[in-house]
């Protein structure tokens, strides 16, 4: 039986108030933490020293999303910080590899993202190397975007791939992520959830986590393996 997570994006939260933010969705199995440069993606957010505070506050575990340039030099710091993931972006590592080794070896998981164009079969080989893969399912760089269709055909090869090879990677989505779409997403084989807006734009956001983790489970476990 597949038990899906949900990890809000804290980039839909209150900047001025991202302690409480945290607070109401105590219930989530981690907060998204997205880290943006405005060079690999034109929108600029958080880095390092806001980060190591979350990571000090936050009643769940950190889940950090690095869209920055040169993720070989730049990742391991946020590893350092305590975290509990470390996602970097293929498009910007030239040692995948090597990164996410340094990465476990930091005591952070190692996480993989790919832009929704980007293909996953050459990289199929790593997945040894990692503990989550995560596909883009909008361009990066901006919450609210629309969840692309598109992506699950690539989501269902990433999928069928993990489960093929016996590694427990898990497969998470970003972007886009409703009530509506993550049904479309949990049955192509998707099993962690990102979703900003549909949980911080909302009256009561941990209701809105239980709701969206529901609708995974049950469209997960009612597709036919």
């Amino acid at each position: 039986m597949t038990h899906c997570r949900i990890n809000p994006s804290i980039l839909s939260a209150d900047f001025a108030n991202l302690q409480a933010e945290l607070d109401r969705i105590s219930n989530a199995d981690a907060a998204h933490i997205d880290v943006m440069d405005n060079h690999f993606v034109p929108n600029l957010t958080l880095g390092l020293p806001v980060v190591k505070r979350l990571q000090e506050v936050s009643p769940i575990p950190l889940d950090v999303h690095l869209m920055i340039d040169d993720a070989d030099r730049n990742a391991p710091a946020y590893a350092d910080l305590g975290v509990d993931s470390v996602t970097f972006h293929l498009e910007a590592s030239k040692a995948p590899v090597r990164l996410a080794r340094e990465l476990r070896a930091r005591g952070s998981k190692a996480s993989m993202a790919l832009r929704p164009a980007t293909p996953i079969e050459p990289y199929l080989s790593l997945l040894p190397e990692l503990d989550m893969v995560l596909i883009m399912t909008v361009e990066p760089g901006f919450g609210g975007q629309a969840f692309l269709d598109i992506t699950l055909p690539k989501i269902r090869a990433a999928a069928t791939a993990i489960a093929g090879s016996g590694i427990p990677v898990a497969l998470q989505v970003d972007g886009g992520v409703d009530p509506e779409t993550i049904v479309r997403a949990a049955e192509a084989g998707a099993d962690v959830f990102v979703a900003g807006s549909a949980v911080y734009n909302t009256p009561d956001p941990a209701h809105a986590v239980d709701t969206l983790r529901n609708l995974a489970d049950r469209a997960a476990n009612e597709t036919p393996a």
